[in-house]
């Protein structure tokens, strides 16, 4: 029952109102997840550092957990910015090494850690509540960039939390984000193999193997969108989701089409969205909106 959305401006505007637009898309499908939310938004607003968004826990002293954590990765790479906003800390750095690296010696400083993104253009924010909230908290509607993608949760199958929530950074890959409405039958299988080579699992959202699938079809050489053709044949079950990286998002659409998804295309922007609801809330004007049809894939490019 989660709603789903995304936009790309087709222009070469790098200060589109993204937050703003991503936010009402998702204010409009709120009542399609009450549980949680969350967005994936894109913008070279660092001037190519490496921007982090951490986890610091459910509870405790987030502020002092968050000066020891920026204290520590000086080791790693010089520190730009630290800031924590709630029970996230954002972290700007020069660091050009393997970010597994640098995921893995954050998230040893504490078991409740957990980097929720890290990319050159990509910020994931997400937690428990309404759209709605995400603004209050973290002023989503100031964000300007180039394209996001975003969710609101229902929960069928796993805990409500903030790692629970969605977007899901596909980790230890920088800068590609999934949201997902639907369920992968075959999740349990996946995990296991993955889990067989040592790849670390944060959660019991199926959604979470679609990060973990396209970083190894990517580590693969295969482009976005052939890694999206290849999750039709590799994932079972009904779904539609929506994958962004740094210069495009794209969507695919199960065999079966169990799972609405409707885009529209003009010559200034992209919009996608489980519900034409959501197109309409965000954009004005005469457009034509379509639904994805069964086994659809379609990529657009900045």
């Amino acid at each position: 029952m989660c709603g789903i959305v995304g936009f790309l401006d087709k222009t070469k505007n790098e200060k589109s109102e993204i937050g703003q637009i991503i936010l009402k898309m998702l204010m409009a499908l709120g009542r399609r997840g009450p549980d949680s939310a969350g967005v994936a938004l894109y913008g070279n607003r660092c001037n190519g550092n490496m921007v982090l968004r951490i986890k610091l826990g459910e509870k405790g002293n987030f502020e002092g957990k968050g000066d020891a954590i920026a204290e520590q990765v000086q080791a790693l790479g010089t520190v730009d910015e630290a800031t924590t906003t709630a029970e996230y800390l954002r972290l700007v750095m020069n660091y050009q090494e393997d970010v597994r690296d640098l995921e893995h010696f954050i998230e040893s400083v504490d078991e409740d850690i957990e980097v929720v993104s890290m990319g050159r253009n990509l910020e994931i924010v997400k937690q428990v509540g309404s759209p709605q909230n995400l603004d209050t908290t973290y002023s989503i509607k100031q964000f300007v960039g180039t394209h996001g993608i975003g969710h609101t949760r229902l929960s069928t199958e796993s805990a409500v939390d903030l790692s629970h929530s969605q977007p899901f950074w596909a980790h230890g890959c920088p800068d590609l984000a999934i949201v997902h409405n639907g369920h992968i039958t075959n999740y349990h299988k996946m995990r296991r193999c993955y889990e067989q080579r040592g790849i670390k699992f944060y959660t019991e959202n199926d959604s979470e193997i679609i990060g973990v699938y396209l970083a190894e079809q990517f580590s693969k050489g295969l482009t976005l969108r052939e890694a999206l053709e290849a999750s039709l044949i590799d994932l079972d079950g009904s779904f539609s989701y929506l994958a962004a990286t740094p210069d495009a998002i794209g969507f695919a659409k199960d065999p079966f089409a169990f799972k609405p998804l409707l885009f529209t295309e003009t010559d200034d922007f992209v919009a996608v969205a489980t519900e034409e609801i959501a197109i309409c809330s965000a954009f004005e004007g005469v457009y034509k909106v379509r639904e994805a049809q069964a086994k659809e894939v379609r990529i657009w490019q900045r």
